[in-house]
C-alpha cells in the first residue's frame, strides 16, 4: 500500500511538472502571436507613446486593418496568392498522386535505382536549383506571370515519397484481387487507393497550401511587377512603399490578415495532417 502512494505521488510529481513546462513553452511559443495582434489594435499615437511596452489596452482600435486595405493593394495580393496556391496545389496533387502510384504499383525495370536516385534529389538544398529555375523561367518568356510562378512548384519528392510509402501499406491482395476482376490501373487508383489514403493526401494538401502561402524567394525573384505580387514579398512592398517603416501597428495588421487564413486552416484540419504524417512514416 506504502509503495503504491508513493508510485502515485511520483506520477502526479511528474505529470505535474510535465504540465507546467508544457504551459511555460506554450506561452513562449504563442506570445508574439498575442504581441502581434495586440499591436494590431494599438493606435499609431498610442504604440509611439509607449516608452515602456504595455501587455494590453484600454482602447482598442480596427483603423489599422481599415488602412491596410485602402492605403496598399493587399486585397490583389491575398487573390494573387489564392489563385497561385490553388493552382499550384492542383497540379502537384495530380503529378505527386500519378508518380507515387507508379513507383508503388507499377513494374518496370529500373525501378528501384530510379526511386534511389529521386530520393537523393531530396539531399540538395533547394536554392542550388533557384538559378537553373530562373534561367529556365527567363529563357521561356515567363518571368511576371503565374505559370512562371506555378511550374517550379508542381513537382515534389518528399510528398510523393510520402504518398508511395502509403500506398506500399495496401495489401497486395487489393490489387491483385481487383485486377482479376478487370479493374483498370487507373480504377483501382482512384476507387480504392485514394479512399483509403486519404488521411495522407489531406495532409499533403494542406502541406502545400502552406508551402505556397509562405513562398518568399522564388516570387520574389521572378516577379517585379506589383500586378503578380503575392503576399509574402508583396509585404516588402507594403512597408516601403504602402504603410511606411514607422507605421508598425498596421504593418501588424497587415500580417495578422495574411497569417489568419493558415491558422484557421491548420487549426480545422491539424489531427488529419497528424494522422497522415504518422501513416506516411509507418510501414506494415
Amino acid at each position: 500500500m506504502e509503495n503504491y502512494k508513493r508510485t502515485l505521488t511520483k506520477n502526479r510529481v511528474i505529470k505535474g511538472t510535465t504540465y507546467i513546462f508544457l504551459g511555460i513553452w506554450a506561452v513562449m511559443v504563442l506570445f508574439p502571436f498575442y504581441w502581434m495582434v495586440l499591436t494590431s489594435i494599438k493606435s499609431y499615437s498610442s504604440y509611439n507613446s509607449e516608452y515602456i511596452p504595455t501587455l494590453f489596452t484600454l482602447s482598442p482600435t480596427f483603423e489599422n486593418y481599415k488602412e491596410v486595405f485602402t492605403s496598399v493593394p493587399l486585397a490583389d495580393y491575398l487573390f494573387n496568392t489564392l489563385v497561385f496556391t490553388v493552382l499550384t496545389t492542383a497540379l502537384m496533387l495530380f503529378v505527386t498522386v500519378f508518380a507515387a502510384f507508379a513507383f508503388a504499383r507499377m513494374d518496370f525495370k529500373g525501378k528501384d535505382t530510379a526511386f534511389t536516385l529521386f530520393l537523393a534529389l531530396m539531399m540538395i538544398p533547394s536554392e542550388l536549383v533557384v538559378i537553373t529555375n530562373f534561367v529556365t523561367i527567363t529563357n521561356l518568356d515567363l518571368r511576371n506571370s503565374f505559370p512562371g510562378l506555378i511550374l517550379p512548384s508542381v513537382a515534389s519528392v518528399f510528398y510523393i515519397y510520402l504518398l508511395k510509402e502509403n500506398f506500399a501499406q495496401v495489401p497486395d491482395e487489393l490489387y491483385y484481387a481487383a485486377k482479376v476482376d478487370g479493374c483498370s490501373d487507373f480504377k483501382y487508383l482512384f476507387k480504392v487507393l485514394l479512399p483509403i489514403c486519404r488521411p495522407t493526401v489531406v495532409t499533403i494538401t494542406i502541406l502545400k497550401v502552406i508551402e505556397c502561402w509562405n513562398s518568399y524567394v522564388w516570387p520574389r525573384l521572378i516577379t517585379d511587377e506589383q500586378a503578380y505580387f503575392l503576399v509574402s514579398n508583396g509585404i516588402q512592398e507594403i512597408r516601403e512603399n504602402g504603410l511606411g517603416r514607422e507605421n508598425i501597428p498596421a504593418m501588424m495588421a497587415a500580417v495578422v490578415v495574411i497569417s489568419v487564413p493558415l491558422i484557421v486552416l491548420f487549426l480545422i484540419f491539424r489531427k488529419k495532417i497528424m494522422e497522415g504524417v504518422s501513416r506516411g512514416g509507418t510501414k506494415g
